[in-house]
């Protein structure tokens, strides 16, 4: 996977951003960059675009720019002068792609019907923008077109928002998700960049789904965990649930066979995307044990412990 688009799809939104005042670039940059979203598909749906871009590729040269609505020539060159990294288009313009391709910048092409995948495919291209997202039918209508084409991944842009962001990325076939409702027009043009970077905070938790799965205790021996788990079932009647390792009482107490990881047991948080989860907590300073990471059949990390123990308890991440 090319490595923009790998981490196109560990940031998981991407704001599309519409600049009118060049002034606004770096400050709108901070926010995005702050709450949590290194990224901007800056669209050319302005004279400012250019400059927007360049400004922000200068003031934080870490941030994944990318521009946007690109309908020319003319502008695919002022987007690769400007520092843009990627190209984002809102048809399937083929002479705007095959121009894109032999200037080597990763374009992602608008479809939203088989014929544009197509088209896609015979350039060799394995990753398409679903525009305009929900007009067009939705989650639904990816899983329904990504049937025939297996290897093909999709941006759906166009109405996603804090209430599906989620049920689309839910599906495997989607890298990330274009999105403006972090970045509306009027709090830029008043300027409001705290309030900005308060709303890509909400949407980067939103899309992770990070919650309480379950609490883990440590025993002794399998022994001393038997007799906590009768205790539990006698007392609450909390369903036991018997396992290799240890025994489930309920669904959020788990009773380890033995000195498991932790001082005291372990506290488990469920993630939507275990892999994404790591990258945006990393960002917060959050450090992982990588050896203790666990992957499905597909590839995609499932479990991975924080390095550290918080108060006698270690914690791990969970899809």
């Amino acid at each position: 996977m090319n490595s923009i688009i790998k981490e196109l799809s560990l940031i998981g939104i991407v704001p599309v951003i519409k600049i009118e005042d060049p002034e606004n670039a770096a400050p709108l940059a901070g926010a995005l960059s702050r709450g949590g979203l290194p990224c901007a598909e800056v669209t050319f749906r302005t004279s400012a675009a250019k400059e927007a871009i360049s400004i922000i590729v200068k003031e934080y040269p870490d941030m994944l720019v990318g521009a946007g609505t690109v309908l020319t020539k003319e502008q695919v060159d002022d987007a690769i002068e400007a520092g843009a990294r990627f190209i984002v288009t809102p048809g399937f313009n083929p002479e705007i792609v095959d121009y894109c391709l032999s200037k080597n910048i990763p374009i992602v092409p608008g479809i939203n019907n088989p014929s544009g995948i197509e088209q896609a495919l015979a350039r060799g291209l394995d990753v398409v923008k679903f525009f305009p997202a929900e007009q067009s039918g939705g989650v639904k209508m990816i899983k329904a077109m990504s049937a025939p084409y297996g290897a093909v991944k999709f941006m759906p842009t166009g109405g996603i928002n804090p209430s599906n962001i989620r049920d689309y990325l839910a599906f495997n076939k989607i890298l990330c998700c274009g999105g403006s409702w972090m970045v509306d027009a009027k709090l830029i043009a008043s300027k409001d960049f705290d309030g900005i970077e308060k709303l890509v905070r909400e949407a980067v938790d939103t899309m992770l789904g990070l919650k309480f799965r379950h609490v883990g205790i440590n025993s002794c021996c399998s022994e001393k965990a038997d007799e906590c788990a009768d205790f539990l079932n006698k007392a609450f009647s909390f369903e036991l649930d018997k396992r290799s390792a240890s025994t489930f009482a309920g669904a959020q107490l788990e009773i380890m066979n033995s000195e498991g990881r932790g001082t005291h047991g372990h506290i488990a948080i469920e993630t939507q995307n275990v892999e994404r989860a790591v990258y945006h907590l990393g960002r917060r300073g959050v450090k992982f044990d990588m050896d203790s990471a666990k992957y499905d059949q597909s590839g995609a990390m499932t479990f991975i412990y924080l390095s550290e123990e918080i108060n006698g308890f270690a914690y791990h991440l969970v899809k």
